[in-house]
């Protein structure tokens, strides 16, 4: 994934298989932690587009799941050894969205990479992770990693102030021809989760701060979706 260097570019969805760009009423402006430079913008989705990436994640699942084990164990390797080729640009990424040195970055994209190579069978369904804005790549990766390996489908939801190894992730498993609609992303912040909810998951999951997912369950709650919190 490259972004223009001609001023802050706005991150699209990544629904079944492809970028899915979509008119809001509002968009974040990602800024440099440091140094408060305007880097990208992302639109704050709501119910429309997180229904199209439920439903597509839910028209993937079964199909996903009767691949059997050791196909799907296939994909995230070949996930796995791109984003291990790509270590530099996903690393300049976290450290343009969270201000981490190159170091810290590389390894970041070294824990995502051991997930998807090492990861454990999980439960399945259709479900939505949401995560902060520390460690916005490896959160990602050591969360959806089980559920992917046990024939889950995912509709990710990143922090809006990180969203930019999220996306590259979601194009990068096309690039590994992972079939479309296994792997989503959608951007906004708490109207995108309710909308995840209504759009009937069967789980919400949340890795991150302890304080912003009591939030996060309270939204689950109400709409009747099982919630999970992971410790950070």
């Amino acid at each position: 994934m490259e972004f223009s260097p001609d001023g802050p570019l706005a991150i699209p969805l990544w629904i079944n298989g492809h970028a899915f760009l979509t008119v809001t009423e509002s968009f974040y402006n990602v800024t440099h932690p440091t140094t408060g430079e305007s880097l990208r913008r992302v639109p704050l989705c709501g119910t429309n587009e997180a229904t199209a990436a439920v439903t597509a994640a839910r028209a993937a699942q079964t199909t996903w799941a009767e691949m059997g084990l050791a196909p799907r164990r296939v994909c995230l390797a070949k996930l796995a050894d791109a984003l291990e080729n790509y270590t530099g640009h996903f690393a300049k990424l976290l450290m343009q969205d969270v201000a981490i040195d190159e170091a810290a970055a590389s390894a970041e994209v070294a824990a995502a990479v051991a997930a998807l190579r090492g990861a454990a069978v999980g439960e399945t369904g259709v479900f939505a992770l949401v995560t902060d804005a520390a460690r916005p790549l490896a959160n990602i990766a050591e969360v959806i990693a089980p559920a992917l390996m046990a024939g889950a489908t995912v509709v990710v939801k990143p922090s809006p102030r990180a969203p930019s190894a999220a996306y590259a992730l979601c194009e990068l498993s096309a690039r590994a021809e992972w079939p479309a609609g296994v792997l989503n992303l959608l951007q906004g912040d708490t109207a995108a989760i309710d909308g995840l909810c209504t759009a009937g998951i069967d789980r919400l999951v949340y890795r991150g701060n302890a304080a912003l997912g009591v939030d996060i369950g309270a939204i689950a709650d109400a709409a009747g979706t099982p919630y999970v919190m992971l410790p950070a």
